[in-house]
């Protein structure tokens, strides 16, 4: 070993704000983060989620992006090639949204600008303010190689993104048609159906009648919707619904349009049980009622237009908002006696997931993914688990939507995106290409137009894992680090993002994507509520990070980073990080005073004592704990293991311990100086994917304290993960001290039950029950542990030789005996517990007697009754605890 340096010292308290911002860019600086191709040795990537180009950090991603970067750390230490690719998604809807409403403050819109001037306003925005999330994973400490941060609207990326269109376009798997489709009135483009979240609100169900054209009669029927009643083009029944027979071939008179339309029977559409077994026919407005319209050649006529207002089709309600067309459809319908009668009704209704506006069901035409084939392959590589979900219970579920999945709208009525590339001649010959084309292959036409939308967001990020490492192209990165390793991202997008990301690679790539899709945990609030910053419940994780620092907030998260249930916040959870920050602080401030200064480090086989033995036993259990933990992405019990090592057992009981053995000198001071510099270096190796700052300050000093430099290398980073060694558990060891510990704890009870101030020292009476072998070593580490942590001097004794009058306590085969006399005023104490026992007894005279009153269990609530009965349980344990002491004190009454 070198010549230790001068032991730097640490700073009194832990200030993160100092030591995170500094750390950090020590890293970036050095290259630690980048990962480049390496030939024979093992890889291990990342991509994570891109967030938002929107988008700041939320409790969601600070959870995620712990999880991430935990994960990466732990490889890199462990010796693979490790990658993070990071980066961010154009949004095609919500960035638009939000230029547009910078424009609209303007007084200007994006036809104003015309479509290149408005892409340009829409660049210098991103470039303005698009990277604010990444700065932001930056503060949370998350080690990506930033040098490869990609954005879905880069030169390469767009590449990709068309060059899939242009594959699925060749195979007949993209087409065109009008079709029912989600509509934004707001946002003014299509939505897919996973881009629309259903919520359940109380409406009306308005049951209307259809007079029968020839004035005998009509029919009810019943709609949510009566605006849409103007573009109805038939009445369905069911065809073995005896309440109909014979109405179907007749026509009914469309109240208010006045025009004459069919009734059909359709088993398919009409459901007998609900209402009256008639239902509206609207092909222009409702994707069921468009099947339907195929079945029966019916007309589709549409009477809500793209900005929510009544066409030149709904006659004299053209014009109206969708919602007053409502009111004014069935005020009209009542006055005219057609409204047979309104029900509350609570059912789903459709809201933009972005500006949640209420989604219109219209006829309009898009471009789609054929997704039979995709999505076999894709649920065939789920069912033989090539890709696995985790937990597992997410892959049934997926499954069984990708056996039943529609055909995915992927145009968007948007400008920011990527433009469809279909270019079409004046003749009408359209093609699809990568690149513009010169003129029409077919009729040579060199005046070409190409379709104005964009392609879904989601289509371009289905690309991510592989076009971020280069595809198209047979770059390195993709023969290094191709399929990556793992994803991990939230339920809410399993069916948006992580299906399509696995039917494109197996189609691309003809490999799964990641073989673990990792579902981490939703964060909500306190009382369960999911988090929302407009709702007001939101939480924002930079606050956590400027109050508790990023490895406190990285920690807290972590220890309730549970697989199997989301994660109720609380930010003392936050709070009991940042005390584990400061408890190890003070810990290796402590281990660093006794370790610089050239003071010889040798660690004596000779000079183990238990607790020695013990360390080093749990130091190894730990570990691989910890391992085990990771592999099977519990980092909550990972995180846990490594807490509970540090606080309780290396900090609260072998600390303590080893303080008289450093104060005495000599050998076994140098012995315990080198078992603890071991002991905090692997600890601080092994918490290092959790909190790498503090552990990067500590371990930093800590080497240099030692002269280690050379030994150890530049940073904890990149410092070998601690790994479990074969027969280094010492069982024991572990059975021993544990019964040490128990004892301990015992003779501390005692002090606590006789009130002895903690600076006080007792002397206690220790006897080996019967039954009971107790080893020379034990005897002698307990007396040793007892005068240390209990301030206890130690006699042995018989058991006939019992002091009287004495508290006792059995643990662990020792009865231990903590005289009085000279502690306490026996009388004062015994008058004291003769009155609180009075007291007691007179109080739980009064709650018994209140719980044998039958009208009191007959009336009174049954929360009233439980407290009560609660009541009576500690007033009961109260009792018996004073007797006992009572009794340990009647020897001296």
């Amino acid at each position: 070993m070198s010549a230790p340096a001068a032991s730097p010292e640490l700073p009194k308290g832990y200030e993160p704000q100092q030591v995170e911002a500094r750390w950090y860019d020590v890293w970036d600086q050095a290259g630690y983060f980048h990962a480049e191709p390496q030939p024979g040795r093992p890889s291990y990537c990342i991509t994570i989620p891109p967030p938002n180009v929107t988008g700041e950090l939320h409790m969601g991603h600070a959870l995620q992006h712990a999880l991430h970067d935990a994960l990466i750390r732990w490889k890199r230490m462990s010796g693979f090639n490790t990658l993070c690719v990071p980066g961010t998604d154009h949004a095609g809807i919500g960035t638009q949204r939000l230029v547009e409403r910078a424009l609209a403050a303007e007084g200007l819109n994006k036809y104003d600008l015309g479509r290149e001037r408005f892409l340009e306003r829409m660049w210098a925005w991103t470039e303005q303010y698009g990277n604010t999330i990444l700065g932001q994973l930056r503060t949370l400490g998350c080690s990506y190689d930033w040098r490869r941060t990609r954005f879905t609207l880069d030169e390469g990326y767009v590449k990709a993104v068309l060059r899939s269109f242009v594959d699925y376009y060749e195979r007949g798997w993209i087409y065109r048609g009008d079709r029912i489709t989600n509509w934004c009135p707001s946002c003014q483009t299509a939505l897919s159906d996973l881009e629309v979240d259903h919520e359940d609100v109380t409406g009306n169900l308005w049951h209307l009648r259809y007079p029968f054209t020839d004035g005998n009669g009509h029919v009810t029927v019943a709609t949510t919707r009566p605006e849409t009643m103007l573009g109805d083009t038939a009445v369905a029944i069911h065809p073995k619904d005896p309440r109909h027979e014979g109405e179907a071939g007749r026509t009914v008179r469309l109240p208010l349009m006045e025009r004459d339309i069919p009734v059909i029977a359709d088993p398919i559409l009409v459901d007998p049980e609900f209402g009256s077994g008639a239902v509206k026919v609207t092909p222009a407005h409702d994707p069921n009622d468009y099947e339907c319209g195929i079945r029966h050649h019916l007309p589709q006529l549409s009477v809500i237009g793209k900005d929510g207002s009544m066409t030149e089709a709904a006659g004299p309600y053209a014009g109206l908002d969708r919602f007053e067309a409502r009111r004014r459809v069935v005020a009209d319908l009542d006055a005219r006696g057609l409204l047979d009668h309104v029900e509350e009704y609570i059912h789903a209704v459709g809201h933009c997931e972005r500006c949640r506006t209420i989604v219109e069901p219209l006829l309009s035409e898009q471009w789609y993914v054929k997704m039979e084939e995709l999505a076999r392959e894709a649920a065939a590589a789920i069912e033989d688990e090539r890709m696995r979900f985790i937990p597992e219970r997410y892959a049934a579920p997926t499954v069984e939507y990708l056996h039943g999945i529609r055909d995915w709208c992927i145009s968007r009525q948007l400008w920011w995106g990527h433009r469809i590339p279909i270019y079409t001649c004046a003749a009408g010959h359209e093609c699809a290409s990568v690149e513009t084309p010169d003129a029409c292959a077919v009729c040579g036409d060199s005046t070409l137009t190409q379709d104005p939308d964009v392609l879904d967001t989601w289509f371009s990020s289905a690309l991510w894992p592989f076009a971020v490492l280069g595809w198209p192209e047979p770059t390195p990165e993709l023969e290094a680090f191709y399929p990556t390793s793992l994803l991990i991202t939230d339920r809410q997008i399993i069916r948006l993002w992580v299906i399509r990301m696995l039917y494109s690679s197996l189609h691309f790539r003809g490999v799964v994507p990641f073989p673990d899709c990792y579902i981490h945990a939703t964060v909500l609030t306190r009382d369960g509520r999911r988090m929302s910053k407009s709702k007001g419940t939101g939480v924002d994780p930079m606050d956590l990070i400027g109050k508790y620092g990023a490895d406190a907030t990285r920690f807290g998260l972590l220890q309730m980073a549970s697989k199997g249930q989301d994660i109720r916040f609380t930010e003392e959870r936050m709070e009991g990080a940042r005390f584990f920050c400061n408890k190890l602080w003070n810990a290796s401030r402590f281990a660093l005073m006794h370790l610089g200064g050239g003071q010889p480090l040798h660690r004596d086989p000779n000079l183990m004592r238990l607790e020695d033995r013990w360390l080093a036993s749990r130091l190894s259990a730990t570990v691989e704990a910890v391992y085990v933990a990771l592999a099977d992405y519990n980092l909550d019990d990972a995180a846990n293991a490594i807490y509970e090592f540090t606080w309780n057992e290396l900090c609260d009981w072998y600390l303590e311990l080893a303080k008289p053995r450093l104060q005495a000198g000599g050998d076994d001071a140098a012995h315990v100086r080198a078992l603890l510099a071991e002991t905090l270096e692997t600890t601080l190796r092994l918490l290092h994917p959790f909190m790498p700052f503090i552990t990067e300050e500590i371990w930093s000093a800590l080497r240099d304290a030692l002269g280690q430099g050379d030994a150890w290398g530049p940073s904890v980073m990149v410092a070998p993960f601690p790994v479990a060694e074969a027969g280094a558990r010492d069982a024991d060891a572990e059975a021993k001290f544990a019964r040490m510990m128990e004892r301990t704890q015992a003779v501390r009870r005692l002090r606590a039950e006789a009130k002895v101030p903690p600076g006080q020292r007792v002397k206690v009476a220790l006897v080996v029950a019967e039954g009971t072998t107790l080893a020379p070593e034990e005897a002698d580490a307990l007396s040793g542990c007892l005068s240390t942590l209990a301030r206890a001097e130690v006699e042995w004794i018989e058991r006939d030789q019992a002091p009287q009058p004495s508290l006792s306590d059995l643990a662990a085969g020792v009865e231990a005996y903590l005289p009085l006399t000279g502690l306490v005023d026996v009388e004062k104490e015994a008058a004291k517990l003769r009155a609180e026992m009075a007291s007691v007894e007179k109080e739980l005279a009064r709650v018994q007697g209140k719980l044998a009153n039958e009208q009191f269990l007959a009336r009174a609530p049954e929360a009233v009754v439980e407290k009560e009965r609660g009541i009576l349980a500690e007033l009961e344990g109260r009792r018996q605890a004073a007797q006992e002491r009572l009794t340990a004190l009647n020897a001296a009454v």
